[in-house]
């Protein structure tokens, strides 16, 4: 099962790929810290100052200025989800910015909640990147509460 998000930014495709990759930037609007430059390959230790929360990435694919592909959630032996992140130039200007996430379990009772959290979550994320990227807001990041379940 996969769970598709996009959004538009009016941004050229460059600078939404550097925001994600760069660690200088990722933390002006998602994680807040990374520990190194997102490439192919390498895995990258993020964290969240205000939920008390690390994880690593394993970087699968980087296509510069196009896509970012990684995988996260195999700390506990599992296989973890796979993220892909497709950065399109829309031809009326700004990149359409599309997040899709592999690996959720069809037959997991609590799939239905999952899939909507997780929809939340990208959402979110790229409306900071949005807010981020067009408007120079850096203050969204980490603004929700953290959830009471799981």
């Amino acid at each position: 099962m996969n769970n598709l998000t996009k959004m538009k930014i009016m941004k050229p495709a460059n600078e939404v790929f550097e925001a994600v990759v760069d660690p200088e930037k990722i933390g002006n609007f998602w994680f807040t810290s990374s520990s190194a430059r997102w490439e192919q390959g390498k895995t990258i230790t993020l964290r969240y100052d205000e939920y008390d929360a690390q994880g690593d990435i394993q970087v699968l694919e980087i296509e510069d200025n196009r896509k970012i592909v990684y995988r996260w959630g195999y700390e506990d032996g599992g296989e973890g989800n796979v993220v892909t992140i497709t950065l399109n130039e829309s031809e009326n200007g700004g990149t359409i910015v599309e997040v899709n996430e592999e690996g959720f379990d069809d037959n997991d009772e609590e799939l239905l909640n999952q899939m909507i959290g997780n929809k939340e979550g990208w959402v979110y994320m790229l409306t900071c990147l949005k807010g981020y990227l067009e408007f120079g807001v850096s203050g969204l990041r980490a603004a929700l509460v953290k959830p009471l379940y799981g």
